[in-house]
Formats: C-alpha cells, structure tokens, sequence
C-alpha cells in the first residue's frame, strides 16, 4: 500500500496462514464481530484516499528520476539496467558500479541527499536473508517507503546499487546528483 498509497500511507501489509490465525487477526485489525468482512483501516482511510489521488504523479516522478539516472549514469561509463530509453516495466533502476567504494558512495549519496536523515552515514552490515552484507539508503518520510527515493546492494561482484522512487523528480534528480558527487569524491 505504501507505493499505491504516494508515500502517504504509512502502513499496508498481507497477513497469510490458518484461515482461523487469519480471522483473529481481522477481529483484532477491526472491530469484534466486523473482522475482514471490511478490512481495517487503522485510522488511515484519508492518508489512502490522498495516497490513490497523488500515486499517478508520484510514479510519474519515480520513472523521470530512473529514466534521468539511467541517462546520466549511463553516460559516466556505467551499465544500467533498463537503458534510459527502454520501456520500463516498474521504477527499478539497476546500475552496475563494478567496485565497492562505488556503491558505497552511491549509497550515501542518495542519503546525503534526502530530506529526512541527511545526516545520517549508511554502512553495509549483515542483514537478515542476505548471505553478504547490504548496504540500504532511504531517508524517507514513510519508514520502509521506496517510492520516497532509495538505494541498496548486497556488497559483492558485481557491485550493483538498486535505486528506486523520487516522490519529486526534483528530490530524485537531486538525489542522483548527491550519488554521483559522493562518487566522484
């Protein structure tokens, strides 16, 4: 919900197992006796309504800023994945950055350039289902929001950053250009 939801929604998951573990969990989300008949809102039903309204220009943002970083980025001598003049198929940019410091520093970059933790240094460190360690950067207003503008990567061959999201093509532009600086440090 968060990406549908424009970075507004600041909740939104899929609850999965026993149909009965299920039921409790709709009761309890809910009102007795309602359970998932209506779903729960949480107290959020306006942030889902102006989440739905803003979602089609925010995701219009997101692709400029990967469109914006595959060009830019390809053009530097990086490989990207998808080529800014590909069709795309989500807001997913891959950048392949071939050595460590890089995506490091890209990382970073896209950090130093958020609007919420700038000041915040993300190192990689182990992280849970990943066999090496991932460097993650995303200084959101959401937590866990990658529609915001985000980047990470499993420290290893081949070094590639996965960046994603710009709820402005401004931010996002902004960002990339925050990347690439650090990069270039």
């Amino acid at each position: 919900m968060k990406n549908l939801g424009a970075g507004i929604a600041t909740s939104g998951a899929y609850i999965v197992g026993k149909n009965e573990l299920v039921n409790l969990c709709a009761e309890r989300l809910t009102a007795p006796g309602i359970g998932k008949e209506i779903g729960p809102s949480l107290e959020q039903n306006t942030k889902f309504l102006k989440g739905l309204f803003f979602a089609p220009q925010v995701v219009a943002s997101s692709m400029k800023t990967a469109v914006f970083s595959s060009c830019i980025l390809e053009k530097l001598g990086y490989s990207v994945d998808p080529k800014y003049n590909e069709k795309r198929a989500d807001i997913v940019q891959t950048i392949k950055l071939g050595d460590k410091e890089k995506l490091i520093k890209f990382c970073q970059g896209i950090q130093k350039g958020s609007p919420i933790d700038s000041n915040v240094i993300p190192e990689p460190s182990p992280m849970g289902g990943y066999e090496d360690e991932v460097i993650m950067a995303a200084g959101t207003f959401t937590e866990g929001s990658t529609i915001e503008l985000s980047a990470d990567g499993p420290i290893r061959e081949p070094y590639i950053a996965y960046m994603q999201g710009g709820l402005t093509y401004e931010y996002g532009k902004y960002g990339i250009l925050k990347a690439i600086e650090e990069m270039c440090k």
